[in-house]
């Protein structure tokens, strides 16, 4: 029979393995242990094994949504700063406010020389088609989109 007395008394008070946070975040435990080095986030040890708390777990989930949204690691680690020191959330909310608008104007932007990009490489591509079905003998180009 197991001993009651060191199991969590209640769902906030609850550890996590490494196994775990991986396995439900769907990262290996590589890339966990790799912000730990970081100094991202810091788990509890005991002996060997790292004891995760629901605040590590959150934190987790703060970075890997941030590199999802392609901040740099540096950025990540200035927003949990803020996130650690600031319990009105105004300054990283700001903070992440400022860095969505910079995100969405870059790739507004690229989507703008993609569109550019294309338009100009289907112009070529109309002209080597034209040019080619000018030419007796040559194969018929294939219609594309």
């Amino acid at each position: 029979m197991s001993d009651m007395s060191s199991m969590p008394k209640t769902e906030a008070e609850r550890l996590y393995t490494i196994g775990e946070l991986a396995g439900e975040l769907d990262v290996t435990t590589r890339a966990i242990r790799f912000y730990e080095a970081k100094g991202l986030i810091a788990p509890a040890r005991r002996g060997v094994a790292r004891s995760y708390t629901r605040r590590d777990r959150a934190r987790l989930k703060l970075i890997l949504r941030g590199k999802n949204l392609g901040f740099t690691l540096d950025e990540i680690a200035q927003y949990l700063k803020l996130y650690d020191a600031d319990p009105t959330q105004v300054a990283q909310t700001q903070l992440l406010l400022t860095r969505v608008e910079t995100a969405i104007e870059d790739l507004q932007a690229k989507r703008a020389d993609l569109d550019r990009t294309l338009k100009e490489l289907k112009e070529i591509r109309t002209q080597c088609q034209s040019h080619l079905a000018a030419k007796p003998g040559a194969p018929r180009p294939a219609d594309h989109d």
